[in-house]
């Protein structure tokens, strides 16, 4: 087994532990408060998905079917998905995001994609931005297989 170096160690531990954190806080920046963080969640799955079932949403967020259940019966309360029969199966049911659903989930995309940019034009300089970029350069050699 190869050794790994103090740096790396540290490297992985403090980089999961900052993006666990500005993921938190870039969710939190578009929370609106009639939604659950469980909701919000399902909300931009399903935006980003598209049509799915129920199991499908369950799956991909890592939770049991009857809180994925409970999740979509709130969201269909309020308007921001609906339901209809799978072609292919009609025993399952499909949902996908409503005109408002998909506004929602836009909005809060671009609110969040706002607040970042605005947050890294007062709290950085030019020279610190650069930095960053060159940071997220390499480390989107993490993401690749």
């Amino acid at each position: 087994m190869a050794v790994i170096s103090e740096s790396a160690v540290r490297t992985a531990r403090d980089l999961r532990v900052v993006f666990s954190r500005l993921r938190r806080r870039i969710r939190e920046v578009a929370q609106d408060a009639d939604l659950t963080p469980s909701q919000e969640s399902a909300l931009s799955l399903v935006g980003k998905h598209g049509a799915a079932t129920a199991s499908a949403l369950a799956g991909a967020e890592g939770v049991r079917p009857q809180s994925m259940a409970t999740t979509l019966a709130a969201l269909e309360r309020h308007g921001l998905i609906r339901r209809a029969p799978d072609p292919d199966d009609g025993r399952r049911q499909l949902v996908t995001l409503t005109d408002a659903g998909r506004a929602r989930v836009e909005g809060n995309k671009q609110f969040r994609e706002e607040w970042l940019a605005r947050a890294f034009e007062d709290r950085y300089t030019e020279e610190e931005r650069q930095t960053v970029l060159t940071a997220l350069e390499l480390l989107e050699r993490l993401s690749r297989p």
